[in-house]
């Protein structure tokens, strides 16, 4: 071993021949950190927006069973009376406004189509936007229960979907069955 002009312990090795070889003994260079930690940056800022994208279609999804509270009473107006509630008090349900939860602010029932606001706790993308869950029957057979069809889902071979769609949420939030084919 040997010093080196700036102080530094360089290790001599020698080959066949003889002549030295100076050999390193340091860590990484400022160059090398710098590199490795832009790859590393480039890389999470292009997982970012997916994983972004997965959290608010988590949100979706469980704001979902909310929809099963007025899911029962559209589904027994159909099959006592073959026709859809017009509204959340003809189902027997309490005002849009009062049926929420942390990720909707809102269930309206609109001809037996259930929309959710979302509000409250929910996205920003998704915030005011609403999801629709429309009934689909088969009208000239009431004894076959009734289907839900989420947002922009398509509606089974034979059935008709009542209601309105009024899905305003973006198609890559929305979970694969509401999405259409």
């Amino acid at each position: 071993m040997r010093r080196s002009k700036r102080g530094r312990v360089v290790m001599a090795a020698t080959i066949a021949t003889g002549s030295p070889i100076a050999a390193r003994a340091e860590g990484f260079t400022i160059v090398e950190l710098m590199v490795v930690l832009a790859v590393v940056a480039v890389l999470a800022l292009m997982a970012l927006p997916s994983y972004q994208t997965k959290l608010v279609r988590d949100q979706v999804v469980e704001a979902l069973p909310l929809a099963d509270v007025a899911k029962a009473p559209i589904a027994a107006s159909w099959s006592l009376a073959h026709a859809f509630p017009p509204d959340n008090a003809a189902a027997g349900l309490p005002a849009e406004e009062k049926i929420v939860s942390s990720l909707v602010s809102g269930l309206a029932v609109k001809d037996g189509a259930i929309h959710l606001t979302f509000g409250n706790r929910a996205n920003g993308q998704i915030r005011g936007k609403v999801l629709s869950i429309r009934p689909a029957v088969v009208e000239d057979a009431p004894v076959v229960p009734v289907a839900w069809i989420c947002g922009n889902a398509p509606v089974p071979e034979k059935m008709t979907a009542k209601g309105t769609n009024k899905t305003s949420v973006p198609a890559a939030y929305l979970p694969y069955k509401c999405r259409a084919d």
